[in-house]
């Protein structure tokens, strides 16, 4: 009956078709349609990913040049350590050659007199008397204060000498008491001639270990006033217009030095 029916009716079989071609526009819409949303729904992820791509690729970069920003300066900061340390090193076997020479070089005797031909053309300038710790020959804060106070008038002088005397408390044996107060002294020689330029033979080292006690030894106070080095700084520059004084004839005939 229906196949009689659609052959009889062409007004139906139009409408079927119609029908059909209504579904698939339908379809084909709602497919374009899905197409467009997830293009606009995908595009901003997409744009978001790009951005933190080249983001991560900046921050990389910046990491390798602060790599070697970093190791360029470690390098150079060690550069400068090691020239440092040869450098310390350098000025301390200075240092050390220095004061050799200048143990070496320096006048020791028992009496000034018997090594200057002529002392009695000197005259005292200044003078000053640092103190130790108990068994100790390094100058302490106050001690260097007073030697650069001498030191500061070595400049005006162009004839002098430096008479070292030494002296320690009565603790210990005679052979370490010497020791210690040549310690000390060359603790001083040493300060000296490194901070304003002393040359070695402007010192006397006098009667070093001798008995030169200036206080009690029997109380803690007097032994501390013992433990000491004198410094006298002596001059024979002449008055204007003078010549330089001359020795004595003993004073040739025994070979005693005469400092210029």
């Amino acid at each position: 009956m229906l196949k009689l029916s659609l052959r009889t009716h062409p007004a139906a079989l139009g409408s079927t078709r119609v029908a059909i071609c209504s579904l698939a526009a339908f379809f084909l819409v709602t497919g374009c349609s899905s197409k467009k949303y997830v293009r606009n729904q995908t595009t901003p992820v997409i744009n978001q990913t790009n951005e933190l791509d080249d983001k991560t690729s900046a921050n990389n970069r910046a990491l390798q040049d602060l790599d070697k920003r970093t190791g360029t300066g470690i390098n150079g900061a060690q550069t400068t350590a090691t020239n440092a340390q040869q450098s310390a090193n350098t000025a301390n076997s200075a240092a050390g050659q220095a004061q050799g020479t200048a143990q070496d070089a320096v006048h020791r005797a028992d009496t000034l007199s018997s090594v200057v031909s002529n002392l009695d053309t000197y005259k005292q300038v200044s003078d000053v008397s640092v103190t130790f710790a108990f068994n100790k020959a390094d100058l302490t804060p106050q001690s260097k204060t007073e030697l650069d106070g001498l030191g500061t008038q070595l400049g005006a002088q162009r004839s002098y000498i430096l008479s070292l005397t030494g002296g320690t408390d009565s603790v210990g044996s005679a052979s370490y008491n010497y020791e210690l107060s040549d310690k000390r002294a060359q603790a001083v020689v040493q300060y000296l001639a490194s901070k304003y330029g002393v040359p070695a033979h402007r010192f006397y080292l006098i009667g070093l270990g001798k008995d030169q006690a200036v206080a009690d030894n029997s109380t803690a106070s007097g032994r501390a006033k013992n433990r000491r080095v004198e410094v006298q700084l002596l001059t024979n520059q002449p008055a204007s217009g003078s010549s330089s004084a001359q020795s004595s004839p003993a004073a040739q005939q025994s070979g005693a030095v005469q400092p210029q």
